[in-house]
């Protein structure tokens, strides 16, 4: 018996924005038929995996999600299926405040009326943005990247069928830890890639690495030192994987190389017009004070509206 619902979200939300941005989803998708046809995934559910197509009402100002199962899911399930969404989606994020905040701010006020009801878009947990940024990193050519992602989880996750077609779900740490990384070279990913997928889900079972705290509980500050100390995640991907979380604030860690500032601070300076190899800590705050407690909403817009400008 199918399961139908709705899942509210907190506006300003317009989720037809992140059909613009690729990095936001896999290999099956194709954003320019979600509109129509919805957007289908599997959610990793405690128990089992599962696929649901969701669509989205086009209203930003009463934004709200109507999902659809082809499994029997029980009421508790569906509460569990609308934590996976909220996350992936963003609807428990509440970025009224910034609009408020940053009315008078030069670089972002522009971009947040421009692209108003934007909220990023994640994967359904922190391992899969993992499994994702590990497999993707140092390519360029991202449709091949996503490929490869693809068959990984075919190859290790479980397998769903959707209108008659399968969908592989991203495999779980259980399912990780039993993989040869010789194997997963043959996909695509560089050995050493899949020694650090294999590595981190070991870790998990082993009771090392606590994904699910770092993802919920975590401080930005904690988060980033912990998750940059994860085999195969430097100083970069742990400042990006910081923004997929369900909550507006981050922290933007000085990264430099050879006196060089590296990463998001030294592109949030140059957005504003600084040089990034003369800026202090205090200039910094300074410079992004109309973000405080919504850093990871802010950037956000500015990589939104990078993306658009170059597809231009």
């Amino acid at each position: 018996m199918p399961t139908s619902w709705s899942l509210k979200s907190l506006p300003p939300h317009d989720w037809f924005i992140c059909l613009d941005i690729d990095n936001y989803f896999d290999h099956e998708h194709n954003p320019e038929t979600i509109f129509e046809e919805g957007f289908t995934r599997p959610l990793p559910l405690p128990d089992r995996d599962i696929v649901a197509t969701i669509f989205f009402n086009g209203d930003p100002e009463q934004p709200e999600f109507h999902i659809e199962s082809p499994e029997d899911l029980s009421k508790n399930e569906v509460e569990q299926a609308n934590q996976t969404l909220a996350r992936i989606l963003g609807t428990n994020l509440d970025l009224r405040p910034l609009y408020d905040k940053a009315a008078s701010d030069p670089v972002l006020e522009p971009k947040l009326t421009e692209f108003y009801g934007l909220k990023r878009m994640s994967r359904a947990n922190l391992l899969e943005d993992i499994t994702n940024r590990i497999i993707q990193m140092q390519l360029s050519h991202k449709p091949t990247a996503r490929k490869m992602a693809f068959k990984v989880r075919e190859a290790y996750g479980t397998h769903l069928v959707h209108e008659g077609k399968t969908i592989p779900a991203w495999p779980r740490p259980f399912q990780l830890a039993k993989a040869d990384p010789a194997q997963i070279r043959k996909m695509g990913p560089t050995l050493r890639k899949g020694e650090y997928l294999v590595g981190l889900a070991q870790e998990i079972i082993a009771g090392e690495t606590h994904l699910d705290y770092l993802d919920t509980e975590a401080s930005p500050g904690e988060f980033y030192d912990k998750i940059s100390k994860v085999r195969g995640i430097g100083p970069t991907s742990a400042q990006d994987l910081m923004l997929f979380r369900d909550t507006t604030e981050a922290i933007f860690p000085s990264n430099q190389k050879k006196g060089e500032e590296k990463g998001l601070r030294k592109w949030i300076i140059l957005s504003y017009g600084g040089d990034p190899a003369n800026t202090s800590d205090e200039e910094f705050s300074e410079m992004i004070a109309s973000w405080k407690g919504y850093e990871a909403a802010a950037i956000e817009f500015l990589f939104v509206n990078w993306v658009v400008s170059q597809k231009k």
